[in-house]
């Protein structure tokens, strides 16, 4: 049977996190799980547009209940204080979607001098799942959701987190999204091997209208205002996320996408690719975070 957002369950009583909730695939996520009666927390880096999305979605759903938090996942000073805030304010968190992203911007490092999109896309949500992982471990049922891409197939080479090489923004923005993966599968055993209640999910959106890649000064990037012709809304683009998140019958480590990639699709369960489905790559990239943000996630394979 194919899946809709009508599917959704009854979300009464949990609390969310989405990354990135104040435009694109964010917003719609907030959204709909706003609508079946979570409690979302709005985590982003502009916070006056982060209340627009919020004022938007109470437009839609007037019952909706939602928080704006202001978080830069470039800096990992302002991950610990979203976290502690956080922390400080609620006592249980049932989904944190990793969802906030940058595809194939100009040259740029983070606050700790990471190459910018590893360090948000992946590093930051690194950091963000290790500080809010002993919330979601009391939360019977929790699920930490990744946003990848279908880009992760075309990673190749070694991951240069540091950006020691010539940069290559479309190479980064495929490694981000391979790590993305990676990250899940490594935080799936982990959670396996410790018997927790919490899983690790992801899911990618194909093609959608977002405003993703418009902010780099390269041909592709200039390109990108034909995207409206060729891809779907943002709306359907949600939906494998949302599936992850929501769906009772999906289990720790599952990858979702739109069925044949087709526009419109509904969600199924998808194999990412060889190169995500390596388990020493896995470990390796969970050591360099370690290593990088100095947090090492409450748990043990």
């Amino acid at each position: 049977m194919s899946w809709t957002p009508s599917d959704i369950p009854d979300l009464t009583g949990r609390t969310v996190v989405v990354t990135g909730a104040n435009a694109g695939l964010g917003y719609e996520i907030t959204a709909a799980l706003a609508a079946h009666g979570a409690h979302v927390v709005l985590a982003c880096r502009n916070t006056v547009k982060a209340d627009a999305a919020a004022d938007q979605v109470r437009r839609r759903c007037p019952a909706a209940t939602l928080e704006v938090r202001a978080l830069d996942l470039a800096d990992l000073d302002s991950v610990a204080a979203f976290a502690a805030g956080l922390l400080a304010g609620h006592d249980r968190l049932d989904i944190l979607v990793n969802n906030a992203g940058l595809m194939a911007i100009d040259e740029a490092r983070t606050a700790q001098g990471v190459e910018m999109q590893f360090g948000v896309n992946h590093l930051g949500h690194f950091a963000l799942t290790a500080r809010l992982l002993p919330l979601l471990l009391v939360t019977p049922g929790s699920r930490v959701a990744s946003m990848s891409s279908m880009g992760h197939r075309a990673a190749c080479g070694p991951f240069d987190p540091r950006g020691e090489r010539p940069y290559r923004r479309w190479g980064a923005y495929f490694h981000s999204k391979l790590a993305n993966l990676l990250f899940t599968a490594e935080l799936h055993l982990r959670l396996t091997g410790a018997a927790a209640r919490t899983i690790a999910v992801a899911a990618h959106p194909g093609a959608s209208r977002t405003d993703l890649g418009t902010e780099g000064s390269g041909p592709l990037n200039r390109a990108m205002h034909l995207a409206p012709l060729v891809t779907q809304s943002a709306e359907f683009g949600a939906r494998p996320m949302l599936r992850a998140v929501t769906d009772p019958g999906v289990r720790g480590g599952e990858f979702y996408g739109p069925r044949f990639l087709a526009l419109g699709a509904a969600p199924v369960r998808e194999t990412p690719s060889r190169g995500a489905r390596d388990a020493a790559a896995a470990r390796q990239l969970w050591d360099l975070s370690v290593q990088l943000t100095g947090l090492a996630p409450a748990i043990t394979r």
